[in-house]
C-alpha cells in the first residue's frame, strides 16, 4: 500500500507544495512545530534515509537547504533546523523548520489543528521567498 506522501505526490490527497522537481517535492506539514515547517520529501516511496542513493541524499539535502533560505527569508527565525526522524510515516521525509530555541524541534508541541488561513499563507510566503532567491522549481 502507498504511504501517506505517495499518495499526496500522486494528487490523491491535498497538500501545500512549495517545491516540485523530477525527484522529490516539499509541502507543509499539516502538524507544524513552527509556522512554515516543511517536510523535503523524494518521489520514490524508501522507507529509510539509510537506503537513499548517494545521489539521491545529495538531492534531498541540497534542496532541504533551498528550502531552509526560503524560511529564512520569509520568517526571519535564529536558525533554521533540519530533523530526519523517519517514525511518524514509512517514507523518507526531511522536516526543514524556522527555529527559535531547541524546543521547537519538540514533537511534543506540534499544532494538531493549525488554521487552514494559517497554513495557506505560510505557504505562499514561502513560495514568495523562494521565488525572490531565483529558484524556478517552485510549485504553483
Amino acid at each position: 500500500m502507498a504511504s501517506v506522501f505517495t499518495r499526496i505526490i500522486r494528487g490523491e490527497l491535498p497538500a501545500r507544495f512549495v517545491w516540485r522537481d523530477d525527484q522529490c517535492v516539499a509541502f507543509l506539514s499539516i502538524h507544524p512545530l513552527r509556522p512554515g515547517h516543511t517536510l523535503v520529501v523524494p518521489r520514490e516511496e524508501i522507507d529509510h534515509w539509510l537506503d537513499l542513493s548517494p545521489p539521491l541524499l545529495t538531492h534531498l539535502t541540497l534542496v532541504a537547504q533551498k528550502i531552509g533560505r526560503g524560511l529564512q527569508k520569509a520568517f526571519r527565525p535564529t536558525k533554521v533546523g533540519l530533523m530526519l526522524a523517519g517514525l511518524e510515516v514509512p517514507h523518507v521525509h526531511f522536516h526543514v523548520v524556522p527555529i527559535d530555541s531547541v524546543y521547537d524541534l519538540d514533537f511534543a508541541r506540534q499544532d494538531l489543528n493549525p488554521r487552514a488561513e494559517d497554513l495557506d499563507r505560510a505557504a505562499e510566503a514561502i513560495r514568495v521567498a523562494l521565488r525572490d532567491l531565483g529558484y524556478a522549481e517552485v510549485a504553483t
